[in-house]
């Protein structure tokens, strides 16, 4: 099972976002484990997995667990619009050794209690027995997953072992802290609240580029340090603003993502160059 601050992982591209950077994805990691976290969630929102093709989130996933050979926990997600594509991902990365599989309620169509819950077992049978997460996004889904869903997978699903919850604030957040499942809080904002609520871990945006910073703020559940650097951050394009990060703090990754999300424009990397240069080496830089 899940434990600790994890880092919700940039997926490496080239050609214009049309490829993966597989020559990347094992300094990256390296990168994120020297960084101090627990473990990653590959392919997710920053991971800008919706976007990519099945033959490309398939590949990067045998790629994120072979870079991190057990040093670090690697989750996969594996949401998808159809329910077989979910299955497909999901079983695949069971197959090729992740540490859990997570998947978000599929966007576009907002999905009745039982379409849903009929479309969440089957990715947790495709799965099984690797721990199977939720992940809990109502701002990108479009709904969000009702409490009921939940207790009726708990019924049916005993790989079913929590949430990554990314709603806010944090009167939307709190419901889904329910007794006897994992909670991995998403918003940095909300990481002392929900640690101290008894949250499992951090999956966080953030730690894709920073990794140190929300190390510490999980190890002191502090979370207002945090702010300023997010803030900074989503001035701009938030894949492409942490792939120029992290390329500057050393690791060969290209600043290409995946269309329709857009590079920076000149004046957008000057501005966030110089923003980097004026951290403090107690920033983690």
């Amino acid at each position: 099972m899940l434990r600790g601050a994890l880092a919700a992982a940039l997926t490496p591209l080239k050609d214009a976002g049309e490829a993966l950077d597989e020559t990347a994805i094992a300094p990256y990691v390296d990168f994120l484990h020297a960084g101090g976290v627990d473990g990653l969630l590959a392919l997710g929102t920053t991971g800008e997995g919706f976007l990519l093709p099945n033959e490309q989130r398939l590949r990067a996933a045998e790629l994120f667990v072979e870079a991190a050979n057990a040093r670090l926990q690697v989750a996969v997600h594996c949401g998808a619009q159809s329910t077989w594509d979910t299955v497909e991902l999901a079983a695949h990365a069971a197959d090729v050794g992740a540490d859990a599989v997570a998947v978000m309620a599929p966007p576009y169509f907002t999905l009745d209690e039982a379409e849903l819950l009929s479309h969440l077992a089957a990715a947790a049978r495709a799965c099984a027995p690797t721990p199977f997460y939720i992940y809990e996004f109502a701002a990108r889904s479009g709904y969000a997953v009702p409490l009921s869903v939940l207790e009726q997978l708990r019924g049916g699903a005993p790989n079913f072992r929590g949430l990554k919850v990314s709603d806010t604030p944090w009167e939307r957040f709190a419901p889904y802290l329910l007794d006897g499942l994992d909670i991995f809080v998403g918003p940095e904002a909300l990481i002392p609240q929900g640690l101290a609520a008894g949250g499992a871990g951090v999956v966080s945006a953030l730690a894709s580029a920073f990794p140190e910073l929300v190390v510490a703020a999980v190890r002191d559940r502090q979370g207002a340090e945090l702010g300023p650097v997010r803030t900074a951050l989503e001035r701009f394009p938030l894949q492409a603003a942490a792939k120029v990060v992290v390329a500057t703090r050393g690791v060969p990754m290209q600043p290409d993502v995946r269309r329709p999300l857009r590079t920076l424009t000149a004046d957008e990397r000057t501005e966030l160059e110089a923003w980097l240069e004026s951290l403090s080496p107690a920033q983690a830089l």
